[in-house]
């Protein structure tokens, strides 16, 4: 069997907290980002599981291993005027990738949009990230210029 084929993509039940954390601190590392684990797994549970959600995530799983994570959220865009999808998060491990698993998931969240109700799906990479940009590109999405700031408040 191939990885393809061995590989569920569902919701994150409670019990897969702790790995995606730690998925999120590979996730980091991987980007360069400094990044703490403090307050990680109180924050996401709430987030994810609180009712109303205030974020989905899905986890790709191979076998008893959760190899890869996205998390989205449904936000209004002004220029847009309209409903929308935010991908916060996609990570798949090193050697995970190019089984089709990051296509499988922004699928799903493209069919999780639609259902919501929304007309477009946004996400950013890092400029750096060449690898990702082709795999988007390889999707038909489209990039767009921008320089993305922050105010750390905690």
């Amino acid at each position: 069997m191939d990885l393809q084929d061995s590989c569920v993509i569902r919701f994150a039940r409670q019990e897969d907290l702790e790995a995606v954390v730690a998925l999120c601190g590979e996730h980091a590392a991987y980007e360069k980002a400094s990044w703490s684990r403090e307050g990680k797994l109180e924050g996401l549970g709430a987030a994810l599981f609180a009712d109303p959600a205030k974020a989905t995530c899905l986890v790709a799983e191979v076998g008893k291993d959760i190899v890869g994570y996205a998390t989205y959220t449904k936000e209004f865009s002004t220029w847009w005027a309209c409903d929308f999808v935010y991908l916060d998060c996609l990570y798949i491990r090193e050697e995970y990738r190019g089984a089709a698993i990051g296509r499988r998931m922004m699928e799903i969240v493209r069919h999780e949009a639609i259902a919501l109700g929304c007309s477009v799906v946004k996400w950013h990479t890092p400029v750096w990230n060449s690898r990702a940009a082709k795999f988007y590109e390889g999707l038909g999405a489209t990039g767009e210029e921008k320089l993305r700031f922050l105010w750390q408040l905690r």
